[in-house]
């Protein structure tokens, strides 16, 4: 049981090379994030709290989103760690996350300022750690990342507390790509 609050995070989209909606990638993502988010929706999952970075946090959100219309107890938020979050990405990037803030049940940024400097970044991590009740990582230690800060603050967060943190791996993936083949 992950608790009625969970943190999710990643990779982004480029370090899994995800290119676009339509790459066959990202269909094995969404399979493997649904699986695990409807187990914690049927475990009482009332929270998918996550940022908005490109990459797992924006589908764990486009997934949860969906998931609402079977599951009326979930709620979506979106974190952001400064106000202008964003503001430097290309248009279409822009776009995805604006109409995602549209689509969530909440979204506000942790640090009522703009980007100042890289203490906003672990305050957000502190908070995301303290206000949920478990996290889930699309991440494997074997291949770091960008998800590596986050994914420790949340294992740190473990060892102070009941919490739970789950990483999906690169051999979830494999299975859940082999689910999918099977299945279709």
């Amino acid at each position: 049981m992950m608790g009625d609050r969970l943190w999710i995070s990643g990779y982004r989209s480029w370090e899994l090379s995800v290119h676009g909606d339509a790459d066959p990638k990202l269909t094995v993502i969404k399979y493997l994030l649904k699986n695990e988010l409807v187990t914690a929706c049927e475990d009482g999952l009332e929270w998918v709290i996550t940022g908005g970075e490109l990459g797992v946090e924006q589908w764990s959100l486009e997934v949860a989103i969906e998931l609402r219309k079977d599951y009326s107890q979930l709620k979506t938020a979106l974190m952001t760690p400064f106000t202008d979050f964003g503001s430097h990405w290309n248009e279409t990037n822009l776009g995805k996350l604006k109409t995602l803030q549209s689509q969530v049940t909440f979204t506000r940024a942790t640090s009522d300022l703009p980007y100042q400097q890289p203490a906003q970044l672990s305050g957000y991590n502190r908070f995301m750690a303290q206000h949920t009740d478990g996290a889930l990582f699309l991440y494997d230690t074997d291949y770091p990342g960008k998800a590596e800060y986050l994914y420790n603050v949340a294992i740190a967060e473990s060892k102070r507390r009941d919490y739970p943190v789950k990483a999906l791996s690169m051999d979830d993936l494999e299975e859940a790509a082999r689910e999918l083949s099977d299945n279709s």
